[in-house]
């Protein structure tokens, strides 16, 4: 039986473990990534370890998150990062140089290794080959210091790509078909590859949106083959050294194999507020519309954006829209400039902004109240815009355009005449806003600079055997990390200052959880199906941690945040019948025991009341000795 392209990274990276479905195994990484958002927190981790260089092929500390710098903390954490990439060996990539996965894609992804980084868009660079996961930041500050990463061996899926898009679809209506068809939890325990004829037709860029957006369906990651259009891209970035061709075997099995005929796909749209309530532009158009928002790391490459100047070139933006356009890179930037395109949008009446998450984070540009905004990103999780009651759709760059020229949702179909984008071949190559880190001697004697706004890792503890704990929050499906822990420009600069940051936990759901939190000391949250899906940001359990929560009972978890909770001493534990939800109610005192047994078993009982309810967990043994240490940072040091 023949392998699939996972199936033969992952054997080439295997340190541990079997690859049989559902059992832990452990990767070696060759390259890491952060951004400035979680890369704070996870350098203090790599500090607390005590390694004095990073040990892995490459890291990359890249600044694209918090470039808003309304006050000091954001530049202190810039420095503070550059401080440690100079000392400790990885290279640092200027605010301003892009995001980091398409600047990753551009300059340092290499088809056929393995990547993680501290962002849940990190399968991005499966767009080139790479076997690439999000994980929470102590994963990856553990991966930098030359320890395995774990994960439990991944279902396979494929998806057959048949045709060839049409004029006016695009890559991003492939990736919200794939949510229609799949939904938020449909990925959940698999990985998907992509291939079939169609593949031929897609470019790199195009294979980046796709696997970006497979974070949506809660996959463990998403991957094209290296072919050679990857060549082609490599070759064009001045890397065709680093091409290895790679593919699946034709005999191997998948457990589930999907087909989509590109031919028949049409602009589509994901309504409020998820990435899988899916429409057609046939169906929406003529909603108003208010703002409209061009970038993010799902769309924001030269391909887009060359896409988008054409479109508005000669043209003005309806008076009634705000219109914002953010390249990815300085590269893309810089040649839209060179070949003109950059004047094309700018006379449109388009904003440009810098080449940065943005708006997609919630750093700036936030619709009106009630507003309805477009988007060329990947979430639209109620109020992470920044306004909490704005109504935002994902969208192609081609249903942006067409929106934002009408000043209503538009199908680009009814524009009329299509012309084809003509890439370079060879695109403009300028690394010198990537500051390499300095050689080991020199490392020796450089300073931390450390500001006021950063403080330490959370106080942990070790695992009790019995836990009594009051059920502070109960919430429903779906709950995201931007509801356990939002982001946004008033609250992201103080990522590296849990007790503040503790202050906005769950205030999306319930303003006075924190306080309560604090005020009971022990706490237990009660959660619906799918609970922490949305990004790896492990502020989502650290925080927490800080306000005393000992453990989340749900129906169901996403992948990195169940991860991150063991990593931060919490029990991730599921009713063992989701109808036992009902039972629990907020307020209520409740008490778990012969934890230890428990996990043993697979079964811990949670006492309600004086009822007993079910509870099962798959932990493996060394998540088990995690737990017990009081998180993976106490069992990393071996305290």
């Amino acid at each position: 039986m023949g392998l699939t392209l996972a199936q033969k990274i992952i054997k080439n990276h295997l340190v541990s473990g079997e690859m049989k479905v559902g059992e832990e195994i452990a990767l070696r990484i060759d390259q890491t990534l952060t951004q400035d958002a979680t890369g704070t927190m996870a350098y203090l981790e790599f500090e607390a370890i005590g390694i004095p260089r990073v040990r892995t092929k490459l890291s990359v500390a890249y600044i694209d998150h918090n470039t808003l710098q309304s006050g000091f903390e954001n530049a202190d954490d810039h420095r503070y990062i550059q401080s440690v990439a100079k000392k400790f060996g990885l290279r640092f990539s200027r605010p301003g140089n892009g995001i980091c996965h398409q600047v990753h894609l551009e300059r340092f992804g290499v088809p056929g290794m393995t990547l993680i980084g501290s962002d849940s868009h990190t399968p991005t660079a499966g767009g080139i080959g790479m076997l690439a996961f999000g994980a929470g930041g102590l994963d990856v500050a553990v991966a930098m210091g030359g320890g395995e990463y774990y994960i439990t061996m991944p279902k396979m899926f494929k998806v057959n790509l048949t045709g060839k898009l049409q004029p006016w679809v695009s890559a991003k209506d492939v990736s919200l078909e794939i949510l229609r068809i799949l939904s938020v939890k449909g990925g959940v325990g698999a990985i998907i590859e992509w291939g079939g004829e169609g593949l031929k037709t897609l470019s790199v860029p195009e294979r980046a949106t796709i696997t970006n957006m497979g974070t949506e369906l809660g996959a463990t990651t998403s991957i094209f083959p290296s072919d050679e259009i990857t060549r082609e891209f490599l070759k064009a970035q001045g890397r065709e050294k680093d091409y290895t061709p790679l593919s699946s075997d034709p005999d191997a099995v998948y457990d589930r194999i999907i087909d989509i005929n590109l031919s028949e796909l049409k602009p589509l749209l994901a309504c409020p507020h998820s990435p899988d309530n899916i429409k057609s532009a046939e169906e929406l158009s003529g909603i108003k519309v208010d703002q409209v928002c061009i970038g993010s790391c799902t769309n924001s490459s030269l391909r887009d954006m060359l896409r988008v100047a054409s479109m508005l070139k000669g043209k003005k933006i309806d008076d009634s829209v705000s219109l914002s356009v953010s390249p990815g890179s300085k590269q893309v930037l810089s040649m839209l400039a060179d070949c003109g395109a950059l004047s094309d949008i700018l006379a449109s009446g388009a904003r440009v902004l810098e080449c940065a998450c943005g708006p997609c984070i919630g750093m700036g540009f936030s619709p009106n109240s009630a507003g309805v905004s477009l988007r060329t990103f990947n979430r639209n999780f109620e109020g992470r815009s920044g306004t909490k009651d704005a109504q935002v759709y994902l969208v192609s760059p081609e249903v942006a355009v067409a929106s934002a020229l009408t000043g209503y949702i538009t199908d680009p179909r009814t524009l009329g005449e299509y012309s084809e984008i003509v890439m370079p071949d060879a695109f403009k190559l300028d690394d010198s806003a990537v500051v390499m880190p300095a050689d080991e001697e020199e490392a020796k004697s450089l300073e931390i600079l450390r500001g006021p706004n950063i403080k330490p890792f959370p106080t942990t503890y070790p695992l009790e055997n019995s836990i009594e704990a009051k059920l502070t929050l109960k919430v429903g499906d779906n709950i995201t990390t931007d509801h356990i822990m939002p982001a946004g420009a008033k609250i992201l600069p103080y990522r590296s200052n849990i007790p503040y940051l503790s202050k906005f936990c769950f205030a999306v759901c319930d303003e006075s959880f924190a306080e309560r939190a604090l005020e009971n000391k022990s706490t237990i949250i009660v959660g619906g199906s799918n609970y922490g899906q949305g990004s790896s940001r492990e502020h989502a359990a650290l925080v927490p941690l800080y306000l005393g929560v000992k453990a989340v009972v749900a129906k169901s978890f996403a992948r990195i945040h169940a991860a991150n909770l063991v990593n931060a001493g919490i029990l991730p534990l599921t009713f063992k019948n989701p109808d036992d939800y009902e039972k629990c109610t907020q307020g209520d005192t409740l008490s778990l025991e012969n934890v230890f047994e428990g996990m043993e078993k697979g079964e811990i009982t949670l006492n309600v009341n004086g009822e007993k309810i079910p509870l099962v967990c798959s932990y493996t043994k060394r998540q088990i000795d995690i737990l017990k240490a009081g998180g993976l940072l106490a069992y990393t040091k071996g305290e």
